[in-house]
This record gives C-alpha cells, structure tokens and sequence, in this order.
C-alpha cells in the first residue's frame, strides 16, 4: 500500500498519495449522485402498500404486481419498441450527419452542427408542445411512429456527437486510399471506415436507446391511449397515487439502464490495445 502511494498516478512525477485529496472527492460526490438512486431497490422489495424504508418486511408482491398487469405490460412493450426503433432510426441518421459534417468543405459547417445538436438546447417541454400540436395535425398523436420521430430528434445529438468524435480521431487517408483504388465512396466507408469507428456507433447506438427509454416530459405530451410509455404511467401513478409498484419499475429500470451503459464502457474501451 506504501508504495502505491509513492507510485506515479500518471505520465507526470504526481503520486497517487499526492491525489489521494481528489480520489475521496470523487468517492464522496459518486456516493451523493449515486445512493438517493439505490435507495428505490430495497424499497422495491418491501411488503407495505406503501413506499417503505427500509422494509420491515420483504416480499416481491409488487414485482408480481407488475408482471401480472396487462397495463404496465403493454406500456414496457410501448417503452421496449420505441426505444429499439429510435435507436435503429436515429444510428444511421446520425452517423450519416456526422460523417457529411466532417467530410464536407462546404461553408457554415459549423452552423450545421449547431442545427443537429439544437434538441439538446431547447427546453424538452418546448419540443413536447410543437410535437404534440404537429402530430395532431399529422394524425400521428398517441402513436408508436409519433413517439420515434420526437425520440429519433432528442437522440439524434447524442449520435453526431459521438460518431463525430470518434471521426475526429479518425485518419481520413485511409479511406481516400481505398477510394483511390477504386472503391465507391459507400464501400469504402463500410468496409474501412465504419469498422475503425464501430465502437463509437454502438456506444451512440446504446445512448440512443437509453434517450428514448428514461425519456418522460414528451411522452407525457404524445404518448397515451393504447400506446403509454412506462415513464408516463410512472409519473401518472405517482401523481395520482402512490404504489410502490413504481420502485419495483424503477428498480427494473435501473438495472436495464446499467446494464446498457456497461456495454457501452465495454465496446468504448475495446479500442484501446
């Protein structure tokens, strides 16, 4: 232990002991963001009809609960279909975007980047109101199609975000080898390319997924009738009532999101030797 103190903390003379002030920084503010989060897991599991911490008694009737309701089955099935339909819409697109932005020599590229990543600056009750009045107008309200277009226009940044940094890292000459050898533009992008910056398109691919699965504020707005989303029940349900079969849901929630984001780290770390 003494002499992992004493060890450099990186390519700088910094030893570990020397930022061993920044590493109890770091535990203490995980702790913080992370614990008001596990908090709703042993409350999943409590036997009280109401929300309970920490449970006098275990019990997984409100699992039961949720895997017996026809409601809360069809709005996971909603959350389900949505979230891998906006990711398998919103992937290509935005990569496609990025991948233009960072290729084209065209002015005001900058001012296009902007465009794409506009979602992320406006306030989402300011999306969820101009997607609810247009899909009334579209006939598209309450609709599985309506809530991937909104989901597909919040993902999208993440998408150019990621992709275009991994092309930012990306050297170009190699695809304008394969160009010179005389392969079309689109091969040599998926067959030189694409490979070489595929963890960032899965890391995108995952976020993508996750944005259109915690997602809540516009659901709230266009989604409904037969095809509610889980997060709009939730919200619903505790509004109205309160059930503890929310903390069973989100505790379902979390290990859905968990798992997810640990794929991510493990595709984005595999680019390293």
């Amino acid at each position: 232990m003494a002499s992992w103190f004493k060890s450099p903390a990186s390519e700088t003379q910094v030893t570990h002991g020397q930022r061993l002030w920044l590493y109890v920084f770091a535990v203490i503010t995980m702790i913080l963001l992370v614990l008001p989060t596990l908090i709703v897991i042993p409350m999943s599991f409590s036997d009280s009809q109401y929300l309970e911490f920490p449970p006098e008694h275990w019990s997984t009737r409100w699992y039961d609960n949720f895997f017996g309701s026809e409601e809360w089955m069809q709005a996971a099935r909603t959350s389900l279909q949505t979230a891998v339909l906006t990711m398998l819409v919103a992937t290509p697109v935005g990569v496609a975007a990025a991948y233009g932005l960072h290729t084209s020599n065209v002015p005001f590229v900058r001012m296009a980047f902007v465009m794409m990543i506009t979602p992320m600056m406006v306030p989402l009750v300011l999306v969820a109101i101009g997607a609810f009045y247009a899909y009334v107008q579209l006939n598209i309200l309450y609709t599985v199609t309506g809530l991937v277009l909104a989901h597909t226009v919040l993902a999208l940044p993440l998408v150019v975000i990621v992709s275009g940094s991994a092309l930012k890292g990306y050297d170009m000459s190699q695809e304008q080898a394969a160009r010179s050898l005389g392969a079309p533009r689109w091969k040599a992008f998926f067959t030189v390319t694409l490979p070489q910056i595929r963890f960032a398109v899965v890391t995108s691919a995952l976020l993508a997924f996750l944005t259109s699965f915690d997602e809540v504020v516009v659901a709230m707005f266009i989604s409904g009738g037969d095809n509610p989303t889980l997060t709009r029940n939730m919200f619903n349900a505790l509004r109205d009532q309160i059930d503890p079969t929310i903390a069973a849901i989100s505790t379902l929630m979390i290990f859905v999101t968990t798992v997810m984001m640990v794929l991510a780290q493990v595709f984005g770390q595999q680019r390293k030797p």
